[in-house]
């Protein structure tokens, strides 16, 4: 049984963390769709254009298994100011579905509202705005439901822990012979 998950993508994303979540997560064989926040025409922090699957005005509404924010700035502020991005996490939390964050992005997890008294990561240029969480410096915390991670130096482990909610570690062990990243977690 497939698992669908949205990834959002607001102007100014880090591409990276969207290409590396995007790619791991369909090797894995998750359905994932890309939507941007307004525009299907979507350029990241670092000039690289995407054209998306889908526009968030129109995935809103559907029953995702989980959300994965890239970060990336100004892509993270963008995503915040979006309600369709807050709804959907919303949506997520109190359906306890998987929501996950890297970067910049646990800023958008703040304004929803979803990380109060939970343990998260960000990159430190963002700590101080995540107020309600127990921010910590690790590359990469699971708490529940709850994913984060800290840069794009860190985002093939942020993937692989992606996987791991969904599929179980042995998904991680399956696509990492053709990947051969040498630091998994099993």
């Amino acid at each position: 049984m497939s698992k669908h998950v949205l990834v959002p993508l607001a102007e100014g994303f880090e591409e990276i963390e969207a290409v590396t979540i995007i790619d791991i997560l369909r090797r894995a064989g998750a359905s994932v769709t890309t939507a941007g926040i307004i525009k299907r025409n979507v350029t990241g922090s670092h000039g690289i254009p995407m054209v998306t699957d889908s526009v968030m005005e129109d995935e809103v509404n559907k029953d995702w298994d989980m959300i994965a924010l890239p970060g990336g700035m100004p892509g993270a502020s963008n995503l915040s100011e979006n309600k369709y991005v807050v709804k959907v996490i919303q949506k997520a939390a109190n359906r306890e579905k998987f929501i996950a964050a890297i970067c910049a992005a646990p800023i958008v997890l703040e304004k929803a509202g979803v990380i109060s008294k939970r343990k998260v990561t960000s990159h430190p240029s963002s700590a101080h705005k995540i107020i309600s969480a127990d921010h910590q410096g690790s590359r990469v915390i699971v708490d529940g439901k709850i994913i984060t991670g800290q840069a794009c130096g860190s985002a093939m482990e942020f993937a692989y822990e992606l996987v791991a909610a969904l599929f179980g570690s042995k998904k991680i062990e399956e696509i990492n012979q053709g990947i051969l990243f040498n630091c998994i977690k099993s």
